[in-house]
């Protein structure tokens, strides 16, 4: 998963993108109350035919097909060293995407895709860019040092030494009854905003539910997504917070701005637009302060509870910050099942099989992130595949959809919507199963559970299925504290099912939650709970067993943050 909610990470994806910022809350933990099952029952989807004395009961017996030895079988093969951490555009991910294809192909799927090498393989031009060597910051005759007074993420408009004159916009938050925005026509500028968020005098956030941080508060990306949506040029944020130290926390950032970013080499102009991130005394320098002005500005926003004027002067600066780029081909895997009698229509059932790579010389596995997913779309292929072989195929057709670049921004499933084999108009639906291998400190010595997260942002038809497949067959507990739009952990726009909800088709995300091997050297097989994973992949098994063959197709109708 695209891990947004843990700053060190989310920062390697850069400044993000006006479309996200266009939706609503980030993400943390925020409880909130599970829908009854009561409600699913309330009105019942319309499904296909019950099974009875004379219909076997086909969805059981297929979901039984898929095992813990198939998926650790999978799993073991690409969650293993030689695979390399499948980071995108690298021997590992291609290593991945040659297996899978494979493995599709000795299914018996077709692979969709015309004109290319591989019709399973989807291939996609991107830029890899890298920042330089020699950036520089200089403000009041004093040149500030790269990873050591600031660092910077996406992409930059400093190729040369550029001067800049900084707005600044207070803590950078927009919602109602609070705007550090208004009156202010940003475009095209270059904007300095403060971590952070408005605090009561106990310390409890004013913006945020019950006075728990707010979307605002957890890190930069609501920030960001927000003044690209403004048409801001660039952001410089500073966090003023005491307690925090800028050395250390550059130290760590130091291995993730190394690193290659990437977007697509048709980009539209201002998708992920620079972030820099500034010691607090290059901070001073820029607003023309100190700490005591600081402090000061922020009592009184707490006391006011509203953005207040400041007396900040910001002053001029120069920096260069230049980055390289190159191109490479990265590709989407598909695998097709062609349905029966209502095969115009398409299922699609993704996860995707990049993962980060080898950082600092450990090789970075991702056996849940998302090993976990892939292994399970290649079980449910298995799974649709041998019932059709056996005279009892899916009604409509489904696409097994593995792709790339998630890790790097939901890049290969944005480019699959944007670029779809089937038309969007005829795909039902999406599942998408982003880690179902671990257990979260939540669920730590309680019973079977999967989060579900956006089944009823679209579709109150598609989370009864889910409800009702739970129910009949796999009877987790079924958690949907992370729908709330309120939650700031924001899973439900951090992974591939969200560009299909984009395009209105309804998506239902399965997800175990973070832990602490999450994107770390430590997710490995061996810590994979298989008896829970096959568990949750047959949930999914069960649900899309209903989308492919009840009578008619889900219905569209809701728009739920």
């Amino acid at each position: 998963m695209n891990r947004h909610s843990f700053l060190a990470l989310t920062l390697a994806m850069g400044f993000a993108s006006a479309a996200v910022a266009q939706q609503a809350p980030e993400k943390v933990k925020v409880k909130t109350k599970r829908k009854a099952k009561t409600e699913a029952a309330a009105q019942p989807a319309a499904a296909a035919p019950a099974a009875t004395p004379d219909q076997p009961d086909w969805a059981g017996t297929y979901a039984e097909t898929i095992s813990q030895q198939d998926l650790r079988t999978h799993l073991t093969i690409l969650a293993s060293d030689a695979y390399e951490g499948r980071e995108t555009g690298e021997k590992g991910q291609k290593m991945a995407a040659d297996y899978l294809s494979k493995e599709f192909q000795k299914l018996g799927l077709t692979g969709p895709v015309k004109d290319s090498d591989n019709p399973f393989l989807q291939h996609f031009t991107m830029e890899r860019t890298t920042w330089q060597d020699g950036a520089t910051l200089k403000v009041a005759g004093q040149t500030y040092k790269w990873m050591t007074d600031f660092y910077a993420m996406g992409t930059s408009p400093f190729q040369q030494e550029t001067s800049v004159q900084p707005v600044f916009v207070g803590y950078g938050i927009e919602q109602d009854g609070y705007s550090d925005y208004a009156g202010k026509d940003v475009k095209g500028k270059d904007l300095l905003i403060m971590l952070g968020e408005p605090t009561s005098a106990d310390g409890k956030a004013l913006l945020g539910k019950d006075g728990a941080g707010s979307k605002w508060g957890n890190d930069f990306r609501a920030k960001a997504a927000l003044a690209a949506e403004k048409g801001a040029r660039s952001v410089f944020f500073v966090d003023f917070n005491p307690n925090n130290n800028f050395s250390k926390l550059s130290a760590r950032m130091s291995q993730y701005v190394s690193r290659p970013s990437i977007s697509f080499k048709d980009a539209k102009p201002g998708g992920r637009r620079a972030a820099f991130f500034v010691s607090p005394e290059v901070g001073y320098k820029l607003l023309g302060t100190n700490a005591a002005g600081i402090t000061k500005y922020t009592a009184a926003v707490n006391k006011a509870g509203k953005p207040t004027a400041s007396t900040f002067k910001p002053a001029k600066f120069l920096v260069k910050a230049a980055k390289k780029t190159e191109d490479f081909v990265t590709e989407n895997v598909l695998g097709y099942l062609e349905g029966t009698d209502k095969k115009e229509e398409v299922l699609v059932l993704s996860a995707h099989y990049d993962h980060i790579g080898i950082i600092d010389g450990e090789v970075h596995n991702g056996a849940d992130d998302d090993g976990s997913g892939t292994v399970t779309v290649l079980e449910m292929a298995q799974a649709f595949a041998k019932a059709k072989a056996e005279g009892r195929g899916p009604r409509r057709s489904i696409l097994f959809l593995a792709v790339t670049g998630e890790e790097k921004g939901l890049l290969g499933s944005e480019y699959y919507t944007d670029h779809p084999i089937f038309p969007l108009e005829q795909t039902v639906a999406n599942l998408n199963t982003d880690m179902i291998g671990r257990t979260d400190k939540d669920h730590e010595g309680k019973g079977d559970y999967v989060y579900v997260i956006g089944s009823d942002k679209l579709s109150s038809e598609l989370h009864e299925i889910v409800l009702n497949s739970n129910e009949k067959y796999t009877k987790m507990d079924l958690d949907f504290r992370f729908n709330d739009p309120e939650d700031p952990n924001r899973f439900y726009y951090r992974s591939d099912h969200y560009n299909f909800a984009k395009h209105r088709i309804p998506v239902a995300f399965f997800f175990n939650g973070v832990h602490d091997d999450y994107h770390g050297a430590g997710d490995e097989v061996d810590k994979i709970e298989f008896p829970k994973m096959e568990k949750r992949a047959r949930l999914v098994f069960h649900a899309a067993w209903e989308l492919a063959n009840r009578d008619t197709r889900v219905v569209v109708d809701s728009n739920k943050k």
